[in-house]
């Protein structure tokens, strides 16, 4: 008789800054996280996934040849795969995988959150990116995360209660990529997720950890102490858990589409959880919810080693900074050096110092600011930047370049914090289409803030707190409808047209260290995406190196330090997910350090 559990240990470290002081900056404040309790037990997991789950621990990938889904919960993934068994499009799949993750993930994305989707379409062979990302309230303004002195305010003093929370864009975007890509009936991707929060579902050992690490805050407002830590103890693992306020709303949802959510008792519930929070309310509107739109907008696509990287462009720094360290190493011969090789580690390290030093002046929303999103991937500019890489050592100092543009810009450097935590989904279905979409509330548990069943993003707190520095404005500063900058990352590549690897991660801004690292273990080193994935994190933003914890990456330390680098060991909490497509079928991974997993026919 099979087994219908399945063994999963809590391999990561808690998405959650806990107890850091106001007078921390936000980069401190981003690299202040505690390490994640471990599991014990376990979690009822579909037995049909328990091969793929086994795969998974083993370090090796799944295969497939009609279609694949890769997702951050062995439940989510279970209901996007019955919707691609029954036929249904990538786009079902995503909407009925989105739904249950909502539930069973809720600290990371959701109905109340936002979400950028990358689209291949098998028919056309075009690339289209809808944007998702949630929008600052039209009565927010510039100084909305200042105090009366115009000093930033402490993160979490931002993030807890309805000021952080931002118009959600999710179920919009749901709706958008079901109305242009959907096969199947709408109201049906719903069924899953509806049965599951009315009959219940086993607490995971991740959920259990993060809701007993971060229960002081989660027990601020009264809805979210009674979901959370009903009779003030924090769920404990295993616990059937329901959530009937989820289903009555994903029901509204199903018979009136995403129109329900942003008008009637689901907005109005929205607002007023928003307006009403008790010591830090927000300023969303039933106007601001009623005028949300989701965005088509141009992919971004830049060129390496015969591929094509497509990403997500402008709010999203993601496509950009991905691509930008792609094109800065394309001269370098990466593959030579490989995996285990301090030479090639301070080339990708040093690659992504340049692209986020062009990322914290450049990249905002561009519907508000001019991005010169041509000229930072411009050949030129981006030979002569990577010239800087020539030598032996890590850049002393590194500065944004000067892409070429035909406007004039005078940015200040900007800095906004992007915690861990967010979720991936990608998706292959049988007619060849392929979805890579990132999705999130922002900081685990987002703002606290509950209503209707789901959790409130804290999204824009990914603005700046800053509005200017010695007068010069900041890029990503908060305006009235505007959408804060992101490093969310989703990712479809392309050889000579057709799609060949779908990926993604969260991660805060860590995201685009976690997908380049990944882009170039397979498409340098000829990894499997389970190898790759699994391959241990070195990533570096703004100087300092972080060296995965208890990997093998931390021997590289010695070396590293030796560059120039201030190394540091750290947990670092990836949730990638990809798969790759070829002539012999797909190949999909799930990161080890999560719960997601991997699955296909």
């Amino acid at each position: 008789m099979d087994r219908p559990l399945v063994s999963v240990v809590a391999m990561a470290a808690l998405a959650l800054a806990l107890g850091i002081a106001p007078s921390l900056t936000a980069q401190e404040a981003a690299d202040t996280v505690a390490p994640e309790p471990a599991a014990t037990g376990e979690a009822t997991w579909p037995a049909r996934l328990a091969p793929a789950l086994a795969a998974k621990a083993a370090g090796e990938p799944v295969t497939a040849s009609r279609w694949m889904i890769a997702a951050a919960n062995p439940l989510a993934v279970d209901a996007g795969a019955a919707v691609l068994a029954h036929g249904g499009s990538a786009a079902d799949a995503m909407v009925a995988t989105q739904a249950v993750l909502g539930l069973v993930e809720p600290q990371s994305s959701g109905l109340g959150g936002g979400a950028f989707l990358v689209w291949y379409d098998a028919a056309s062979g075009a690339v289209t990116t809808l944007d998702g990302r949630e929008t600052a309230p039209m009565a927010a303004t510039p100084q909305l995360f200042q105090d009366a002195t115009g000093e930033p305010l402490g993160f979490f003093d931002a993030v807890v209660g309805g000021r952080s929370v931002g118009t959600p864009g999710t179920p919009a975007l749901m709706q958008a990529a079901h109305d242009r890509w959907g096969t199947l009936e709408w109201p049906g991707l719903f069924d899953r997720a509806i049965d599951l929060a009315e009959g219940g579902f086993a607490v995971s050992p991740r959920l259990a950890g993060l809701v007993a690490a971060d229960a002081e805050r989660l027990s601020r407002f009264p809805a979210t102490r009674a979901y959370f830590l009903p009779g003030g103890v924090p769920l404990a693992e295993g616990a059937r858990l329901q959530n009937p306020a989820y289903a009555a709303s994903l029901r509204a949802i199903a018979a009136g589409g995403a129109a329900a959510f942003y008008s009637g008792p689901i907005a109005e519930s929205v607002v007023a959880a928003v307006q009403g929070a008790p010591g830090n309310p927000g300023l969303l509107t039933l106007d601001d919810m009623a005028s949300y739109r989701v965005k088509e907008r141009p992919a971004v696509c830049a060129p390496y080693r015969g591929h094509e990287v497509c990403g997500m462009g402008p709010p999203s720094s993601g496509g950009l900074t991905v691509g930008q360290i792609l094109m800065l190493l394309a001269p370098h011969d990466i593959a030579a050096l490989g995996p285990d090789s301090t030479a090639a580690w301070r080339l990708i390290g040093d690659a992504s110092r340049l692209a986020f030093a062009d990322r914290g002046r450049y990249m905002a929303d561009s519907d508000f600011e001019p991005v010169p999103v041509k000229g930072l991937l411009d050949p030129g500019y981006m030979a002569a930047r990577s010239g800087l890489l020539a030598g032996d050592d890590a850049l002393p100092e590194v500065a944004p370049g000067m892409p070429p543009f035909d406007f004039t810009l005078n940015w200040a450097d900007g800095a906004a914090l992007e915690l861990p935590s967010t979720s991936h989904i990608v998706i292959v279905d049988a007619a060849g289409n392929v979805v890579s979409m990132t999705t999130t509330i922002e900081n685990g548990f987002g703002s606290r803030l509950m209503a209707s069943g789901f959790l409130l993003n804290n999204e824009l707190t990914d603005f700046s707190f800053r509005s200017h520095v010695d007068g010069v404005a900041i890029a990503n500063r908060v305006a009235p409808g505007k959408r804060p900058r992101s490093s969310m990352a989703p990712t479809i590549v392309l050889r000579d047209g057709a799609p060949v690897i779908a990926i993604g991660s969260p991660g805060g801004s860590r995201i685009i260290g976690y997908v380049a690292k990944s882009l170039i273990a397979m498409i340098d080193w000829g990894m499997d995406p389970q190898q790759a994935l699994d391959l241990p994190h070195l990533v570096n933003r703004f100087g300092p190196y972080d060296l995965e914890a208890g990997t093998t990456a931390e021997a590289l330390a010695p070396a590293l330090a030796a560059m120039g680098y201030e190394v540091t060991p750290r947990d670092l909490t990836s949730g990638l997910h990809a798969i790759a497509i070829g002539e012999a079928g797909l190949t999909g991974g799930a990161d080890n350090r999560r719960e997601g997993v991997a699955f296909g026919e």
